[in-house]
């Protein structure tokens, strides 16, 4: 049984690594974005790593956003306009592309339906 839990807990805690990186490549990669990864990190270091949680959630920079996420489901306003400017630019170029029908116009569709949950969520 405590060989399950510490394997469980390696598993937990190599997704919050994952998450993480991912998150810190969105820092510097246009289009791929930040906060939902470091969400992911702060919710995988919650079973498997609490002292990643804390210091995501006490981060002077994303603490705040991932703890309105957490308290209220809260996406930023100037985020919302950032996601949503990035589906557009996505969309026109998926729609420009030689990709085959269903996902030029399946991908756009899908985008806005993220879109449109995205501005249902409260701003604060």
């Amino acid at each position: 049984m405590r060989l399950a839990a510490a394997v469980l807990r390696l598993l937990w805690r190599a997704a919050t690594v994952l998450a993480l990186l991912l998150g810190a490549v969105g820092l510097v990669l246009p289009g791929l974005p930040t906060v939902p990864f470091l969400l992911l990190a702060a919710w995988c270091g919650g079973r498997g790593w609490p002292a990643i949680e804390v210091w995501l959630l006490k981060h002077p920079r994303y603490g705040e956003t991932i703890r309105r996420w957490r308290e209220r489901r809260a996406i930023p306003r100037n985020a919302k306009w950032a996601a949503t400017g990035m589906m557009l630019l996505s969309s026109s170029i998926i729609v420009s592309s030689a990709l085959d029908d269903w996902l030029r116009f399946g991908l756009p569709v899908l985008l806005l339906c993220v879109a449109l949950w995205l501005w249902r969520c409260p701003d604060h």
